[in-house]
C-alpha cells in the first residue's frame, strides 16, 4: 500500500478522500525502539474533518456525523517501528471507520410468529421432559 504517502485515501468504490483533506502529524513513539528511538518520529496521527469534507455527499456526511458523534476523526498509530508502516496502518483504520460510519442501516427485522409445527414440537418436548421427571418420583 505505497500509495498512502501521497494521494487520495480510497474508502470504497464511490468515496475517495483527497490528500488535501487529511492532516498528518508525527511524533516520537513510546516504548522500546533501539538506537533510533530518540531520533525518529514514527508515531502517526491522522485527522480527518468529516464536517468540512467535500468528498462525502451530503447524505453520507449526515449519516457519518450522526454515527461518529464528532466533527473530526483522529487515528493514532504507533504499533510499528517505521513511520511508513504506521502511516499505512492509520490510513487503513481511518478508511475502515469511515466505511462503517457511512454504511447503510441494516434492514429492519419483520416480526414473525413461530409456525404451528415449531409450537407442536416445543409442547411435545415439554411433555416428554415432564414424563421423564414424573417417572423419577416415588410412587
Amino acid at each position: 500500500m505505497s500509495g498512502v504517502l501521497s494521494g487520495p485515501l480510497v474508502v470504497n468504490d464511490s468515496v475517495v478522500i483527497p490528500d488535501a483533506e487529511l492532516l498528518w502529524r508525527f511524533s516520537r513513539s513510546s516504548g522500546p525502539g533501539g538506537q533510533g528511538v530518540n531520533t525518529t518520529d514514527s508515531r502517526v496521527e491522522l485527522t480527518f474533518d468529516v464536517a468540512a469534507s467535500t468528498a462525502l455527499p451530503p447524505s453520507l456526511k449526515a449519516r457519518a456525523l450522526e454515527r461518529l458523534g464528532a466533527r473530526a476523526i483522529t487515528i493514532a498509530a504507533s504499533e510499528h517501528r517505521s513511520q511508513l508502516r504506521n502511516r499505512e496502518a492509520a490510513a487503513q483504520r481511518l478508511a475502515q471507520r469511515l466505511r462503517e460510519a457511512i454504511a447503510p442501516p441494516p434492514k429492519r427485522r419483520r416480526p414473525t410468529k413461530p409456525g404451528r409445527g415449531a409450537v407442536e414440537r416445543r409442547i411435545a418436548a415439554k411433555k416428554h421432559r415432564a414424563d421423564l421427571k414424573r417417572l423419577r418420583r416415588d410412587p
